[in-house]
């Protein structure tokens, strides 16, 4: 699932595979930029800020996309052989003559000037992993509405650039509240984003994300996928729950034992 450290590995790959070379093809396969032609467009460089990577060329041009879901870049080799899926499902190519980057399933594309990024980004809180991470800033924002769900203010990305569902739900573990505690009852509420910060910066290399210090692939995770499993701390069956039977994104998992605060009947 796209995260903070997945679109932060995401955009270093672009980046190494693309900067500092000029296009030798272009093909944005969605309507509103089928005409685009960045060919011969030097690639200054790709960086990511929060969920958003922004590719930026020469001629102060951006291109902003979003992996939501399931979204993917691809990087491939002149004569490598792409497999992210079927050629359907391709949404833009970028290639010089070193390498082909290929996005599959992109929900969000867009070509913008440069100067104008903040359209695009400029709502997002403190990016965790970004040059602009401040945890004071990110609480202060966490508190700015005192009733709402610990869950629910670590997902909105105004006020905490990159955490998705499984840091969500790690998070509130680690601090033992469950995800409907009001922000106002959430004991030390500091430790949020200075956890937050440290879970992705360990977790921004490597491709299986760990949060339990256990790098085996069926305990690396304290309760995000653990639905009806045994918690990994006390024992007691894991829950799952959709909040929103219209969003099934929105899943939480949760030990009623570890975790303190209302839940689900």
């Amino acid at each position: 699932m796209p995260e903070g450290d997945t679109v932060w590995r995401t955009a270093r790959q672009l980046h190494r595979a693309l900067s500092g070379a000029p296009v030798a093809r272009c093909d944005l396969r969605v309507p509103k930029l089928a005409t685009v032609d960045l060919t011969g467009r030097g690639v200054l460089e790709t960086t990511a800020r929060g969920k958003h990577l922004l590719t930026r060329f020469e001629g102060g041009l951006t291109l902003h996309s979003h992996l939501r879901m399931d979204g993917a870049w691809r990087v491939y080799a002149p004569d490598e052989r792409w497999t992210g899926g079927p050629g359907h499902q391709i949404r833009a190519v970028l290639a010089t003559a070193a390498r082909s980057a290929v996005g599959y399933r992109l929900p969000v594309l867009d070509l913008l000037r440069t100067a104008d990024e903040d359209r695009v980004v400029g709502h997002l809180g403190p990016d965790l992993l970004g040059p602009d991470w401040d945890p004071d800033e990110a609480l202060r924002r966490l508190l700015a509405d005192p009733a709402r769900p610990v869950g629910e203010a670590l997902l909105d990305q105004r006020n905490l650039a990159g955490i998705g569902n499984v840091f969500m739900a790690e998070l509130c573990f680690l601090t033992r509240v469950t995800p409907w505690l009001p922000m106002r009852e959430v004991p030390r509420p500091e430790r949020l984003p200075a956890l937050a910060g440290k879970l992705l910066e360990v977790n921004k290399e490597r491709s299986l994300r760990v949060t339990t210090g256990d790098v085996r692939s069926d305990r690396n995770l304290w309760v995000y996928g653990r639905g009806g499993k045994p918690c990994l701390r006390c024992g007691t069956t894991v829950r799952k729950q959709t909040p929103d039977p219209a969003d099934r994104q929105r899943v939480a998992y949760w030990c009623p034992r570890c975790q303190t605060g209302p839940s689900p009947s």
